[in-house]
């Protein structure tokens, strides 16, 4: 005999897989008609549901919206620090930092959908909830944490670690990303014209922030 409880967490269970589910579809029709252009009716038709079943788990296409922003968020912060992770020469801040940007990088090329709703405001009137937005104001933070880490290391001067650093550095990144979205939308990252500059963005970064001892 199944319990109260068991039943409950199979519910649950089902409700969390069936909300994937329904995320994926959904990153499916972007993908194929644009980020702004998502159909609820669509994306039912294509689980084979009645529209207003959707709205047992989002209210509105907004909601959806939401929940793929705080999803991409997670991931891209995730894949950055995965990355990071993975360099072997831990104790040296400038070296993890560029693992950690390539992990970002590299995300957002293999994640195009995504990274649209992140970083560019492709949907008209949309603005995620403050807590779908709290993982990027996180990986900001790790980004600063790591800028100041190279600062203390005396690989960067103080400045690298400031608000209008971090500005450049985020704008020499995304650069790249939108042009290579921009002229070669299905080039893989190794082979992108423009993601392949991502290591010299970095070093033209670490040039301008050099400690003053280091740059004559």
């Amino acid at each position: 005999m199944t319990r109260p409880a068991q039943l409950l967490d199979r519910r649950a269970r089902r409700r969390r897989e069936t909300i994937e589910e329904i995320l994926e579809v959904a990153v499916e029709v972007m993908t194929e008609d644009g980020v702004a252009a998502l159909s609820l009716a669509e994306v039912a038709r294509r689980m084979g549901l009645r529209p207003p079943s959707l709205y047992q788990y989002f209210p509105s296409k907004a909601a959806i919206y939401n929940a793929l922003f705080a999803q991409g968020a997670r991931r891209v912060a995730a894949a950055a620090v995965e990355a990071e992770a993975a360099e072997l020469d831990g104790a040296d801040p400038l070296a993890r930092l560029r693992t950690f940007q390539d992990g970002f990088c590299r995300w957002c090329i293999e994640n195009p959908v995504l990274t649209q709703l992140l970083f560019w405001r492709t949907v008209p009137g949309f603005e995620p909830s403050p807590e779908s937005f709290a993982p990027a104001v996180a990986h900001l933070e790790e980004l600063r944490s790591r800028l100041r880490a190279a600062v203390a290391a005396g690989q960067l001067a103080p400045q690298a670690a400031s608000e209008e650093a971090v500005a450049l550095f985020t704008c020499l990144v995304s650069g790249v990303v939108a042009q290579q979205f921009a002229n070669e939308p299905d080039a893989s990252y190794e082979q992108g014209r423009f993601t392949r500059l991502v290591p010299t963005v970095f070093d033209m970064f670490i040039a301008r922030y050099a400690p003053k001892e280091h740059t004559s």
